[in-house]
């Protein structure tokens, strides 16, 4: 099967317990996900709230350090992605395609000329925050939160000048609505469900949904429980609830998936990216026409990425 998922944390989870890409006892290793070809794979830096300054530009390094020596070790399985002429050859080598992102505007430590130093790197996409506050602004979990500093407007205008895309996952609301105003590129929500179908502060409301949507953008399926059901217990079947409700509101060529493996735990039924076929059947067989579900698992965010 094909699949491109926005999001996943095992980058930064390979530093921290010095184990590789392409075989570990992570949620996701390139081993397991033979199954997936072609497949984008877009890896994360995170950048928690508590590493700020310094330290969190010596953990984004680390973290591209480690990326390259995955490169490098397993050339015929994986490159990175920079590029659309990139993200063609991976898929007609039928190799992983890899994806540098950030998670968390506090890597720059309020610094822009760190931008272009991420740019230089082959990062493609950033979460402005995390869930607490940085130099750009305030994240989702940030009591009585503001929008965008200075200096976060400066990074959003920058981003769109290298075609590095917004991601707007972890914002606040206040921080939500000054990007969608200012924003002359699509938006992005790298790994973000419904908020009408669980009320979490993490999802999207249905307008800030259609917003994404009208600015061509992309909204990748999470599937951390409690971002799946308010009560926070979940299976694999509630990603299906969040979907529907997506498309409902028009998202046949928005929707996408932002699994958060190694970020989260996992619904029952999901283990790891060895068990995305099995989610990938569920929705065939729960009556989705299947050019819906390619879109939703693969074609929306390579298109996307070959636009950028």
């Amino acid at each position: 099967m094909e699949f491109f998922d926005l999001h996943c944390d095992t980058l930064y989870e390979t530093v921290m317990q010095d184990c590789g890409l392409y075989e570990n006892d992570l949620q996701l290793s390139i081993q397991r996900g033979k199954d997936c070809r072609p497949w984008i794979q877009c890896f994360a830096v995170w950048i928690p709230d508590e590493c700020r300054e310094r330290k969190a530009f010596t953990l984004f390094n680390r973290a591209v350090h480690k990326f390259q020596a995955e490169l490098e070790d397993h050339p015929d399985e994986i490159m990175q992605c920079s590029s659309g002429e990139e993200l063609r050859r991976a898929v007609e080598q039928k190799k992983v395609g890899a994806v540098l992102t950030v998670e968390g505007g506090g890597v720059l430590g309020g610094d822009l000329s760190n931008l272009a130093y991420l740019a230089d790197c082959g990062v493609k996409m950033m979460t402005l925050t995390w869930n607490g506050s940085c130099e750009i602004g305030d994240g989702a979990l940030v009591k009585h939160p503001s929008g965008l500093t200075e200096f976060g407007r400066q990074v959003v205008r920058n981003m769109e000048a290298y075609k590095m895309a917004v991601d707007i996952s972890h914002a606040s609301d206040p921080l939500f609505y000054e990007v969608a105003e200012m924003a002359t590129r699509p938006l992005v929500a790298s790994h973000s469900n419904s908020r009408a179908v669980c009320s979490h502060p993490r999802n999207l409301t249905d307008e800030q949904f259609g917003m994404i949507r009208d600015s061509g953008g992309l909204v990748g399926l999470n599937f951390y429980p409690a971002f799946l059901e308010n009560s926070g217990e979940a299976s694999y079947l509630s990603v299906l609830k969040h979907a529907e409700h997506f498309l409902s509101l028009g998202g046949e060529e928005t929707l996408s998936i932002g699994s958060d493996f190694d970020g989260a735990d996992m619904p029952n039924g999901i283990r790891g990216i060895q068990d995305i076929g099995r989610l990938y059947e569920a929705f065939l067989k729960h009556g989705y026409k299947e050019d819906i579900v390619k879109a939703i698992f693969f074609e929306n965010a390579y298109k996307f990425f070959l636009r950028l």
